[in-house]
């Protein structure tokens, strides 16, 4: 969804930063067609040093500020990779989230310039604040009874620090469709997209995603109306 995304407002004029929080997720930037950047965690010296230095972020700080080498591009696309589990008994992911959430609050962006941000599913990064630096929180529902109850935890969540959350309806049919807007506040949900082998094929193959779906054009579509760009 992230990368299918970022490539439909690029598309539209706006330069995009797509942001990799998802520590177990290695196939983000080739559904992006990007190569893979090196973690940005080891410009502060690696995951051991995260908690103290991330905050040596500077408030204000802008997307062309950040070094090349943790920067993939082409063109308007462009992808950050906060860090990911590589080793065996490493330990957890906080301290990618603590620098995911530092970085978050504090960069700056261009009227033309939307950031992106790919999170694990789950709830772990609420638990370490990533969120509140956050202007909307998309929620991906799957058809599970495991993913309503997530979506709707989430959006207490979201009002709880003031932020606004919507749903996008994913991997549905009509039947699944009409189930999951039966079990949700549907007048949070502003895309719908569908069961699509495409998407399945590509994400086997770790192939770049070519093609346009009408539920992320429908979720650009509000983005390009309703959003505002809070960080200039």
């Amino acid at each position: 969804m992230s990368a299918l995304l970022a490539k439909e407002m690029a598309k539209r004029g706006k330069r995009v930063l797509v942001v990799d929080n998802d520590e177990s997720n290695f196939g983000l930037h080739s559904h992006l067609g990007l190569n893979l950047p090196k973690d940005f965690m080891y410009f502060f010296g690696g995951k051991e040093n995260l908690f103290e230095r991330s905050e040596e972020i500077r408030d204000g700080m802008r997307t062309k500020d950040l070094p090349d080498e943790y920067i993939s591009s082409d063109g308007d696309l462009n992808l950050l990779a906060i860090g990911k589990i590589s080793e065996y008994g490493e330990g957890c992911a906080c301290p990618m989230n603590a620098l995911s959430g530092e970085f978050l609050k504090r960069i700056s962006l261009e009227d033309d310039e939307i950031l992106i941000v790919d999170m694990d599913a789950g709830i772990e990064h609420f638990g370490r604040k990533v969120e509140e630096g956050a202007d909307i929180i998309l929620v991906i529902v799957d058809p599970t009874r495991e993913s309503v109850k997530l979506s709707q935890k989430i959006a207490n969540f979201g009002e709880k620090i003031g932020k606004d959350v919507f749903f996008v309806l994913n991997r549905v049919n009509e039947e699944t469709e009409r189930m999951l807007s039966e079990n949700i506040d549907n007048t949070r949900t502003i895309g719908v997209i569908p069961d699509d082998d495409r998407i399945f094929k590509a994400g086997l193959k770790g192939e770049r995603l070519e093609f346009e779906l009408d539920g992320v054009q429908e979720l650009a579509d509000f983005l390009m109306k309703n959003w505002r760009n809070s960080r200039e």
